[in-house]
């Protein structure tokens, strides 16, 4: 265990440093002059940032009447909220509530909560399915033509394929860490579909670098657009391009006319697959039952998590004045590899925190230290579907209880008995989640 609170609530240059030099891979990247120089610059540039502050400024100017019309296209009005809403720093149900606030007819937010609604649903499927994230939840819809490759290609990691639409997402996405919805789709079809990339290959390389890395809403995104969370795989195709981008990559694009994506959708689906999957059984997935713990009395320790990053955690609002702990889980870091523009945006979240602990080292086992250093009895935790939590939840059940508390309500999920798609769950949830909250 290692407390890094000291170093990383430093001036921010100097935290970036550190940050680099303790989690991340390549250590080239910390280098004084080198490629540290050129990240931190691009970070220090970015229109994100962490922190309360910041996510509610932005969330002032989301225009929902807008968004609906434009959503489609990358130049249109969406909101960019994902990062804080991946890390709880905006919830689902404040923004819902912020959108109606903007419209005379709640009709008006439909196409904007519908979206929210996408998140919800992937959460629920995540805490049913957890191993799910990395595996096919269904046999491929339909099936790819030649050899399939676990491994990202070099000039799709820096940008040099040639394709000038595909360079630019590859370069956007490492130097930005933020895509827009339907570039995100385009570059994971073209990457599975033409590339024949293994669809885990290319959700890993997003949640190295998405400032709103989830492996629920990346993961199940890219089995949706591999064809193994959906009924047919998402294929991406040039007339689609231009339409959504007003032909901006295509004008200069030195393999315009004749690059991978030329076609109609039927001409493509013919080139890129040989046969259509079997698939004898719908798909359903059941809910699970919600995480429940007594809340014992005695001092609590409240505990941060990826998912409840900053003052808006319910666990805070439960105990404001109770001790805060966020730790840095080494599983996490090996598993997602995170870049350092996520790493600076979790620690700008977590500065918004008076008087946190940030710890690296195995969540047990910090939180069972701390526990005892304090004399805390429990501890409360935001509710979440991460099985590394809840996994640290459950080794800890004996000694020290974990108490989850639930964030405010989206929506209505009672009457929900299958997750196998998206249709049927807001058919279910809909009209509650186009409720204000009370």
């Amino acid at each position: 265990m290692e407390n890094l609170t000291r170093w990383l609530l430093d001036d921010s240059e100097t935290c970036g440093r550190r940050l680099a030099e303790r989690f991340i891979v390549d250590p080239t990247v910390a280098s004084p002059g080198g490629t540290f120089a050129a990240t931190w610059q691009a970070i220090v540039e970015s229109p994100f940032r962490g922190g309360r502050q910041a996510a509610v400024e932005r969330l002032r100017t989301i225009d929902p009447v807008t968004y609906g019309r434009s959503r489609n296209h990358v130049g249109g009005a969406v909101t960019r909220l994902s990062p804080w809403l991946r890390h709880g720093v905006l919830s689902l149900a404040e923004v819902r509530d912020a959108a109606l606030a903007r419209v005379q007819d709640r009709s008006q937010a439909e196409k904007l909560i519908s979206e929210l609604g996408w998140r919800d649903f992937w959460q629920r499927v995540y805490a049913a399915r957890p191993e799910a994230v990395w595996d096919d939840l269904e046999p491929p819809a339909a099936l790819a033509r030649g050899t399939v490759s676990d491994q990202l290609p070099a000039d799709v990691a820096t940008g040099t394929t040639g394709m000038a639409c595909i360079d630019a997402f590859s370069r956007k996405l490492t130097q930005t860490g933020w895509l827009h919805n339907h570039e995100r789709m385009w570059l994971a079809s073209w990457l599975v579909h033409t590339r024949r990339v293994v669809w885990q290959v290319g959700a890993a390389w997003f949640l190295e670098h998405l400032l709103d890395a989830d492996p629920a809403s990346n993961n199940f995104s890219w089995q949706w657009v591999a064809g193994t969370f959906s009924n047919k795989p998402y294929i991406f195709n040039r007339e689609n391009l231009e339409r959504y981008t007003d032909g901006v990559h295509c004008c200069d694009c030195p393999v315009a006319g004749r690059c991978d994506v030329e076609g109609s959708y039927e001409q493509l689906n013919d080139q890129l697959f040989a046969d259509a999957g079997h698939r004898p059984e719908r798909l359903q997935i059941q809910p699970t039952a919600p995480w429940y713990a007594d809340s014992p009395l005695g001092q609590p320790l409240v505990w941060l998590t990826l998912d409840s990053l900053g003052v808006e955690s319910p666990a805070l609002h439960r105990h404001p004045a109770a001790p805060v702990v966020f730790v840095f889980d080494p599983a996490w870091i090996k598993r997602e590899r995170p870049s350092l523009k996520r790493l600076v945006f979790i620690v700008e979240c977590l500065a918004d925190v008076p008087g946190i602990e940030i710890w690296h080292g195995d969540p047990a086992a910090v939180l069972t230290n701390r526990a005892a250093a304090i004399g805390a009895s429990h501890v409360c935790v935001a509710t979440t579907p991460c099985p590394l939590v809840r996994n640290a939840a459950d080794r800890l059940t004996g000694s020290l209880p974990v108490v989850p508390v639930d964030w405010p309500p989206f929506c209505d999920a009672s009457r929900v008995t299958d997750l196998g798609r998206f249709s049927r769950y807001w058919n279910k949830v809909s009209k509650s989640a186009m409720q204000p909250t009370a």
